[in-house]
Formats: structure tokens, C-alpha cells, sequence
């Protein structure tokens, strides 16, 4: 059989001793949606406050902003305000009936 040489690596150079090692940060867990009547409940009265304050036809992204709540909890209100019939929709948008 063959000998295999051996060789021997240098030291590392210094700029790679000074490289900072990265950290990858996790993402922040996402916090789940509860749906019950009361969660539901109040997630429609920000929905019905958003629409009251903007007095125009909103889309579901705006209505989020507006009540400062995610699209999810938006649309949790909007079935609730649909169901009971104060809502109207227009061209994709939706405003108070």
C-alpha cells in the first residue's frame, strides 16, 4: 500500500480569529388566536369602532390597521358583525350598513 503524506495546516490567520460568530435569532413565537364568544365578541367592537371612526368603506388590511389588531382577529369580528347583519360590502371593501 501507498503512504499517504501528511501535511500540516498553518495557523489561521488573524482576521479569521476576529470574526464575530453570528447568531441566528428565533423567531418570536407567534401568539395563538383564541377563538370563544368573548374574544370573538370584542374583536367585533373593534372591527365596529374601526369602521364608525373611518366613516367609509374599508378593506380588511385597512380595518386591521385602523383597529390595531391582525387580519385573523379582523376577520373573527367581521363574521360576528356579518352574522348579525351590520355590515355591507362594496367592491371588496366593507362599511357599516
Amino acid at each position: 500500500m501507498a503512504e499517504k503524506k501528511t501535511t500540516t495546516k498553518k495557523a489561521a490567520a488573524p482576521k479569521a480569529a476576529e470574526k464575530k460568530a453570528t447568531v441566528k435569532k428565533a423567531a418570536a413565537p407567534k401568539a395563538a388566536l383564541v377563538v370563544n364568544s368573548e374574544n370573538a365578541g370584542f374583536k367585533a367592537g373593534d372591527v365596529y369602532q374601526a369602521l364608525a371612526a373611518a366613516e367609509k368603506a374599508l378593506t380588511v388590511k385597512e380595518i386591521a390597521k385602523a383597529a390595531k389588531i391582525s387580519e385573523e382577529e379582523t376577520l373573527l369580528g367581521l363574521g360576528w358583525l356579518f352574522k348579525e347583519g351590520k355590515l355591507a360590502t362594496a367592491d371588496e371593501k366593507i362599511t357599516l350598513a
